[in-house]
């Protein structure tokens, strides 16, 4: 029911796509295909140049960075490991 209600609703939406570009001639889809380049391109290099500048802010405070700390391992004696472990008495 969905699958069938989904697949006439992309008909649908393919067959106008197809008229509507249908009436446009070959130079004006690449003008077309040229300004949405442009302007996704575009786009994307304001997104990213933002994200780099705004990196960090938060209120006025700079991004802090902290050093990670050593983790504490216990060390487990083996059957092998008994260099150092003399015991004499």
């Amino acid at each position: 029911m969905i699958k069938k209600k989904l697949t006439a609703v992309m008909d649908w939406l393919e067959d106008n796509l197809k008229s509507l570009l249908g009436q446009i001639t070959p130079d004006g889809r690449i003008i077309i295909i040229l300004m949405m380049l442009f302007l996704f391109g575009g786009g994307s290099i304001y997104m990213t140049v933002s994200s780099i500048y705004n990196m960090g802010k938060k209120n006025g405070q700079q991004m802090q960075i902290e050093h990670i700390e050593r983790l504490e391992l216990q060390q487990k004696t083996d059957s092998i490991n008994h260099k150092n472990n003399f015991n004499y008495e």
